[in-house]
């Protein structure tokens, strides 16, 4: 057994037996000790729906076994006589993975609020949330790549001085591409529109399909992809009919002037009659308006109580059918469009 005291760069090979069995020991240790927690702390997170159990369960799962492995080795190499390079090198190791230990953390929690932020808005899980999620991770892991080099012994005050007077560069050079990804986050935070809203853009109308860092897609209806970049949305004016409970409807039409009077007072009460028949409907008013060129003008004004424009669609037509049979038994006839005797051709020549 002499053959334990045999040196292997500086130390026996005792001193690096236990080491490794140190090392191997707590890793392996760690290893069990999760396998058994962590089933126990979903069930207990399953049972009592807690926000702090499930932090508790899912922390556990997500502590790397790296992680462990950094730390079992670092407590392993204290039986080591070791050379100050190499032991200054090991020393990195529970600081540095401890970092991205957190930084996985931080990572998984970003979701979990994420998650919990937007629930029940499935419209902001493809918009709001994924736009949120990239800006804080991105944040979290920038954070964690200075900390690194801090820990590793770089001068990151000069790093990020040099950073910033680079940053001012890119961003002159992308202010473009950085508008449209501030807009992005202004839609996703203000929220004039979520994926799934039928929205009017200028001339542009359709649905939101989904909300990018640099554009929006809509499909028209038309069938065709719509993309327009975020900030030229925010400049525009946005009709949104999302939020949309009823819809205002009116409109006009004209009879003959031969018309009795008798009959012309009965129009009103007729369409009152004819529009509050309709399903999902409340008529405001139906006046005889003025004395046009071409007849006697009527207004009408009714509110359709669903935005479905299908449903609009369907109510007007059954109005237009209805004011056709009252006005055929009644022998109401509409007006048509006169033509100006100056538009005539051969009137002006006989003047």
């Amino acid at each position: 057994m002499f053959w334990i005291n045999d040196l292997v760069l500086g130390n026996s090979l005792l001193r690096w037996v236990i080491a490794g069995a140190v090392a191997a020991g707590l890793t392996g240790a760690a290893r069990l000790v999760r396998s058994w927690v962590v089933p126990r702390l979903n069930a207990r997170a399953a049972r009592s729906g807690t926000l702090f159990s499930l932090c508790l369960a899912n922390l556990v799962a997500r502590t790397h076994l790296l992680f462990v492995l950094a730390l079992a080795l670092a407590l392993g190499v204290q039986w080591l006589d070791l050379p100050e390079r190499i032991l200054h090198y090991l020393d990195l190791l529970p600081p540095v993975a401890l970092i991205l230990q957190m930084a996985a953390w931080g990572h998984w929690g970003v979701g979990l609020w994420i998650d919990r932020r937007f629930q029940g808005d499935p419209g902001a899980s493809s918009s709001r949330a994924g736009v949120l999620g990239f800006i804080l991770r991105l944040g979290i892991w920038s954070l964690v790549l200075l900390m690194v080099l801090d820990v590793m012994g770089f001068n990151i005050t000069t790093l990020v001085a040099s950073l910033g007077i680079g940053g001012i560069a890119v961003a002159l050079a992308l202010q473009n591409i950085l508008g449209d990804l501030f807009a992005s986050l202004s839609i996703t935070m203000d929220k004039p529109f979520v994926a799934g809203d039928f929205i009017i853009v200028d001339t542009c109308l359709g649905t939101v399909q989904a909300i990018g860092l640099k554009t929006t897609r809509i499909r028209s209806l038309s069938g065709e992809e719509i993309i327009i970049s975020n900030s030229d949305l925010l400049k525009s004016r946005i009709r949104n009919f999302r939020s949309m409970e009823q819809r205002r409807v009116l409109f006009g039409f004209s009879i003959s002037y031969r018309t009795p009077v008798e009959r012309v007072a009965e129009v009103p009460a007729d369409l009152r009659r004819i529009i509050e028949a309709q399903p999902r409907t409340r008529f405001d008013r139906a006046h005889f308006l003025e004395f046009s060129n071409s007849g006697l003008k009527f207004e009408v004004v009714y509110y359709v109580l669903d935005a479905d424009y299908n449903l609009y669609m369907d109510t007007q037509q059954a109005i237009n059918l209805g004011l056709l049979e009252v006005f055929r038994d009644k022998g109401v006839s509409f007006s048509f469009p006169t033509i100006p005797a100056e538009l005539i051709p051969g009137q002006m020549e006989q003047r």
